[in-house]
């Protein structure tokens, strides 16, 4: 390993502490109740490490929770674009659009939803099947 790739994989391993260090915050201010809290702390892990999805998760989740359901879905798309093959994205899409009285819009995400599962099932029964021509 070389000084350069040393020196990032450090920043990178403080970077995922802090992430964490904030995701616990945010943990504990959902437990006080406190989901103002829980939001900037959520929102301050993914300053920190944007790829800690569990994050992401737990930001829309609280978000939904507070009644910020178009802040919500903001961060669900953002975060499917990311992560496109997340089952609990669509479901929680589904969720916030159903919240908005789009059911059209619910429904699509429910079935994306679905269809992943069912990908994600069968791969795990056969290993060497590939989902993505299913």
């Amino acid at each position: 390993m070389t000084e350069i790739s040393s020196s990032i994989a450090a920043v990178n391993a403080a970077q995922r502490l802090a992430a964490e260090d904030h995701y616990y915050s945010a943990v504990d201010g959902i437990a006080e109740g406190n989901l103002t809290t829980a939001i900037a702390e959520f929102r301050a892990s993914l300053a920190c490490d944007a790829e800690f999805f569990d994050a992401w998760h737990g930001l829309i989740r609280v978000l939904q929770d507070a009644g910020h359901l178009d802040e919500a879905v903001a961060e669900a798309i953002r975060l499917e674009e990311k992560t496109p093959d997340d089952v609990l994205v669509h479901t929680r899409l589904s969720i916030l659009y159903q919240m908005q009285g789009k059911v059209p819009e619910a429904e699509a995400e429910a079935a994306k939803a679905r269809i992943l599962g069912w990908k994600h099932e069968l791969k795990n029964k056969d290993p060497k099947i590939d989902t993505m021509q299913l």
